[in-house]
Parts: structure tokens; sequence; C-alpha cells
């Protein structure tokens, strides 16, 4: 509908009476009132422009609203005394406003604020809001904005309408009476646009990682930029995928044409993608237009972590600007610089933390200022604020791999976090780790960066198995596996009896660079509890020879599934690539299923035995035919 034509002509009769130029309608605006103005792409931009160009009869009056796209020209100096903003969330067109000090910002998350202004805590006398025309039956449709506009309407004394005939008609929460409104102005224009930026390498990795932590039928809280969009991109092979968010972009649409999103399996609202808010191209929001696939709520209700738990498989996407060993996020300040707001992040982490199998993830890029500083810190900047707390972090995603911090000690926390920083920070970051006495004083830590490429599922008659390379904060749960094995076992691993398994000997088999040196796991998910390591193969190349010595290990309760064979030709497929000449390996005569995981791997076998051991010389040449055994001795 391009203008009221289209409306009933009684009811257009009866409401004829409250439209108004918008100098008038503003005119209406008491002094020292707080005026709210309609949240993101349904700013009303005409009502904007002209409070400012009456702001001498204005005096003190609060502005308060959420980010809005338009412009906000009341934060200007020269209206100091006529207007006073109040950022819920801080967006680029007030930022400077706020840091000179002539703007507030209230620390709030998203879905108490409704709440709030219902209670008069968070005023709201004045709202001016960018509707829809009205339909038929005499509603206007809030749009692409319902997030918490529809509290300060309830809350308003006075309710000035911008009606905007290219707003689009959102199923939904967001249908308003008419009669609500006290008067209305009409302006045609199209709402303000966000441009996608290109995705680059960083962040498209930080996507595949995120990618990584999804399955199928998941729910997805996902927002705006290069990581979003990079994670979507990631998640073209998924199924079923459905999406429970306080907003999203042109993404979400795109994965619903392909037919990733079905929101088929979505506990609340199934089959329908569920949002307060959205921001998008010209393109997205005529896609949006009386589609039934969307539904928009308001805020305290998107962003209720209770019913965002109740959505099975909830994924909650949210960024940072800092990250400090323990877990703390900061994502709203830099250092004492307010930047943006708490927004709906620790609804959705909480949310998710509750949903069954809910993951919970915060991902950022490792650097800022190309590359000169670290996002992951010893600390968080002085004045910095926590927005999550180090008790709601579950992942940590950087372009460098995850974090999972889930029921982690600070050390292990400290280490998984320094693992994911960027390789020219991982020292530094030791250091601080060191100073503080979170990690052991010969704590090392690798530049070498996690090579996921190695990870591949095999199955065994027992279920699958995930073989992948180690890191340095499997440390306990290779502990774990060492401590879990029989006398037998050991004394086969390593041809003596082994009581302890300290730090120090530990990090022998996770030091390693992936290259030269090089340790492989096998990992087995047991439902209801954290994978449990099963076995592992670890081989040291000697510069001088250019042969790597290989040992595995596989628990009691293990051999005979086939693990040795895996894990062999995982180690094969890493040392040819990395041009290692051979293995060698030490054997006791009598360890036959030892034995007959090398014979069987394809490679030349050549032995000699002394002392009961056999010395085994394997060239990583061409695969050959399975060797026969040794003779006995």
């Amino acid at each position: 509908m391009s203008d009221l034509s289209g409306a009933d002509e009684s009811w257009q009769s009866l409401y004829a009476a409250k439209r108004a130029s918008a100098a008038d309608a503003v005119s209406r605006i008491p002094r020292g009132k707080h005026v709210f103005i309609g949240s993101g792409a349904a700013e009303p931009v005409g009502l904007v422009e002209e409070l400012v160009a009456q702001a001498d009869r204005f005096a003190d009056n609060t502005i308060v609203h959420l980010l809005t796209l338009g412009p906000a020209p009341y934060v200007q100096r020269e209206f100091e005394k006529r207007f006073r903003h109040n950022a819920f969330f801080i967006g680029p067109n007030v930022r400077e406003a706020v840091h000179e000090g002539r703007a507030d910002y209230t620390p709030v998350f998203l879905s108490q604020i409704p709440a709030l202004i219902r209670s008069r805590r968070m005023p709201v006398d004045v709202a001016l809001i960018q509707t829809t025309p009205p339909d038929r039956y005499g509603y206007v449709n809030l749009g692409v904005s319902v997030d918490i506009v529809l509290a300060a309407i309830g809350a308003a004394s006075l309710v000035v309408a911008e009606i905007n005939p290219r707003m689009p008609t959102i199923h939904g929460s967001g249908y308003l009476p008419m009669a609500r409104v006290d008067a209305w102005v009409l302006r045609d224009a199209s709402l303000p646009e966000i441009v996608r930026e290109e995705v680059d390498e960083v962040a498209l990795q930080i996507g595949e990682n995120v990618a990584r932590l999804i399955d199928d039928r998941s729910t997805l809280q996902i927002g705006i930029g290069q990581i979003p969009d990079a994670v979507l991109r990631a998640l073209s092979s998924h199924k079923d995928l459905g999406v429970w968010s306080e907003m999203f972009s042109d993404g979400v649409v795109e994965l619903i044409q392909s037919g990733n999103i079905t929101g088929r399996y979505k506990t609340i609202h199934p089959n329908k993608v569920s949002a307060s808010f959205c921001f998008g191209t010209r393109e997205f929001y005529g896609i949006l237009d009386r589609n039934p696939t969307f539904t928009f709520h308001p805020s305290d209700y998107i962003n209720d972590p209770l019913r965002i738990a109740r959505q099975y498989r909830m994924v909650a996407i949210n960024s940072a600007l800092q990250v400090d060993l323990t877990g703390q996020v900061c994502s709203d300040s830099i250092g004492t610089k307010f930047y943006s707001g708490i927004g709906g992040q620790v609804d959705f982490i909480r949310g998710a933390s509750l949903s069954p199998e809910g993951v919970p993830i915060i991902a950022l890029r490792s650097t800022a200022r190309a590359g000169s500083i670290s996002r992951i810190v010893g600390t968080l900047d002085a004045g910095a604020g926590v927005v999550t707390s180090r008790g709601d972090v579950r992942h940590v995603v950087t372009e460098y791999g995850v974090a999972d911090l889930l029921g982690k000690s600070v050390r292990e926390r400290a280490m998984a976090l320094i693992g994911v920083a960027h390789p020219d920070f991982r020292s530094e970051l030791l250091g601080a780790a060191k100073q503080r006495r979170y990690v052991f004083v010969d704590q090392v830590a690798s530049t070498a960066n996690y090579p996921t490429k190695y990870e591949h599922t095999i199955v065994t008659g027992r279920g699958e198995v995930l073989l992948r390379p180690s890191r340095l904060t499997d440390e306990s749960k290779m502990s774990e596996l060492f401590y879990s094995l029989s006398d037998e076992t050991i004394y086969k691993r390593w041809l003596h009896y082994l009581k302890r398994m300290p730090h120090h000997d530990l990090l022998y088999y996770l030091d390693v660079d992936y290259d030269r040196r090089m340790s492989v796991v096998a990992e087995v998910q047991q439902e209801g509890r954290d994978p449990d390591l099963v076995g592992v193969g670890h081989y040291m190349t000697d510069p001088a020879t250019g042969l790597a010595d290989v040992a595995f290990l596989v628990r009691d309760d293990w051999q005979g599934e086939g693990l040795g064979k895996g894990l062999l030709r995982c180690l094969i497929e890493v040392a040819r690539e990395k041009g290692v000449r051979g293995f060698s390996a030490d054997v006791l005569a009598t360890n036959r299923k030892m034995m007959a995981v090398f014979l069987q791997s394809g490679l030349k076998v050549e032995s000699s035995l002394e002392e009961g051991v056999y010395r085994l010389t394997m060239p990583l040449g061409p695969v050959a035919s399975a060797a026969k055994a040794p003779a006995a001795a």
C-alpha cells in the first residue's frame, strides 16, 4: 500500500483527524520529558530532523533508544542544553558524544529493558516510531523493529508515528491499533541499508571453526557482520537449522532459500524464523514483507533466557573485544571508553548453556589494529567491563581454533586460550600466565597452529572414534589415560614399568610442532560426559637421520578395535607430507599385536632382534604389500 487510500473509508474518516505535519506533531512534545526514538532501521528520521529543527523550544529532554541506523543530530554540542541522550546500546552515531560526556550509557540486558520501561525505572513519556500504513482493520505494523518499541508505546503518554509505505509488514507481535497513535505523519522513504562487507580469510576460518561446533537441527542466534556472515556461509551443508535470534540479516535468508534453514525442529515457533529486529539490504526487506516464514516479537520474549533454553540444541554466537586468560569477556568497552553495549549476549549465552545440547560461543578475531594487539589478553584493559563472566563462558573461537572452557580450571583455561591466540602473542601470554601463577613454571606454549585437516573419524565395532592431533590442553586427559592402563600395557609401551607420569613427562608427548614432532590421539565421545582419550600415537624425528621414532598406546579395554592401525595410518600421512624419511620403533618380541600393526601397515619393515626387543626400520616410500613376520627368537 503506498498511501492510506486502501483503508476502509469509514475507518479513514475516523482517524483522518490524527494526521499532522512533522512540525505540528513534534510541537506537542513537552520540555523536560523522556523521548523514545524507534530502533535500528525503523528510526523515524523525519521526526528526528524536526525534533532538532525545533531545538530552541526544548529544555533538558532525555532522548532514549537502542542502536539506530539513521542520524543522531541531537547529540551535537550545540544542543547540549536541549537534549541529553541515554543509550541502551551505543552506536557509531552517538559514540563520540558518550566518550565526551555529552551523552549517557545505561548497561542493561536487552531482555530486561521492556520491564524497566513499563515500571518507569527507565521512563518513556513520548514515543517517536516508524510504522507501515494501517491495514483495512486499522492496524499499523512496526515492521523491522519490534524489540523494545512495544514497551515504549505502552508507557508513553504521547505516541507519534511516522508512517512509511516502504516499511515491510512482518508477522508476529508488531501490530498496533491506530487508536493507540496520537498523531501520525506520512513519509515515503527507503529504510537505511546495511552494506555487507566482503568476508576476509580470517573471518572465513573463524566461520569454519564455529560451524564445526554446530550439529544439524540446531537453532541459531547470530548477528550481523563478517564473522556471522562467514559462519552462515560455513553452514551450507548443514540440515534443518532453525533461527531464534534477537536480530538477523541477509545471510539467514540465503540459507532459507538454499534449504539449510527450515526451522523444522525448533521447540518454539517451529518452521519460523523468530527475532525482534533486523538490518539488511533493500532486497532483504522486500523478502520479509508479509512473508509467513518470519515472526517478530519483543525483546523480553525473544531474549528471555528461559525461553531460549527451551530450544533444543540452541547455539548462541556472540563476539567480544577482549577475553582474558581466565575467560572473562569484555564486549561493551575499550578500557574505560564505552563502545557498544551488553545487548543480548548474556541472555543468549545463558540460555544456550541451559538448552539441551546447547552451544554458547564467543567468536572473535585473535588480533586488532592490523595485528598489533591481541584480543586474548593476560588481564582486561584497565577499566574494561566484564559483560559475560568466566562462569558463563563455554567456547571461545578464533581463526586459530576452539578453546572449550566448560568445567576447566584457570590453568586449563589459560592454556586453552593461549592455544587460540595469535602465535605472535603466545609467548607473551604464557609469560603473563606464569607471572600470575596460573600455570606451571615450566609450562610451554606452542607457536604452531593446530592442523584441523588431520582430523578424521574411523568406525570400530564399538562406534565412531575421532583421530586428531594432540593439543597442550590434552594434559589432564592424557594423565587419565596413563593411570587407566594396566602394568602389562605400560611395560609393552615403555619396555619397563612406570609408576608416574608427571606434568613434565606429559609435555614430551604434547609439546609438538605438528611437523618433526607429532602426536595423534584417539578420542571417544560418550553421551552426557566429556570425551575420553583411549589411545595415542607419537613420533619424533631425528634431524641427523631423517627417521622418526614412533610408538603407540591403546587403553586396555579398546585394544583389538583397530585403533593402532588407524593411529599409524594418520602418522604416516603426516610424516610423508612433512618429508620424514621413515619410521623406527622398538617392539617387544612378545608384543605380537603391536608387531602386526606395523606389518599390516603397507610399509616395508626391516627388523633386528636384540635381548627380546625388535628394532624396526620402515622407510616411508611407496606403499608395499603386507610384510612377513620376523622369525621368532
